[in-house]
């Protein structure tokens, strides 16, 4: 499987977990500096999931997709393969987030799943390991501040 991956040991509870993932987004998807706007996040099968990505120099990185599943307080999962009334788009990956009970905290688990390995590739050399363990940081850092 052409899988990147990303864990990381949140000392909070699920719920609280879960409820900053969903709900306080735009405060840790990306690696500081850089934020995020979310333009749509339809919580359900098919649903409009939509965002910008902005850097400090004026970047912008549009992302439009569409939510694959929708597991309250476990997981979500969305891919850039396919946008509004199910139409095709040049994929890129399937993310997955997904959270579970972990002795007092949380085991939170972040996957990208890709069509090759070289796009796989490509992700890794983009930096995805340190990108995304950023962001598994700054979402604990919310989830234990509470």
């Amino acid at each position: 499987m052409n899988e990147l991956c990303v864990t990381r040991t949140i000392a909070a509870p699920p719920e609280v977990v879960w409820e900053v993932m969903v709900n306080r987004q735009e405060e840790w998807w990306c690696p500081r500096p850089w934020r995020t706007e979310i333009v749509a996040q339809e919580r359900r099968v098919g649903g409009r999931s939509a965002m910008i990505m902005r850097g400090p120099d004026g970047e912008e990185m549009p992302q439009e997709g569409i939510v694959l599943a929708w597991d309250e307080g476990r997981r979500f999962a969305t891919t850039d393969a396919v946008v509004g009334d199910l139409e095709p788009a040049g994929p890129f990956m399937i993310g997955i987030w997904e959270i579970a009970p972990e002795g007092e905290g949380t085991r939170y688990t972040a996957r990208a799943r890709h069509w090759s390995d070289e796009a796989r590739a490509e992700h890794e050399a983009m930096g995805f390991v340190q990108g995304w363990e950023a962001c598994a940081a700054q979402l604990a850092e919310l989830c234990e501040a509470r």
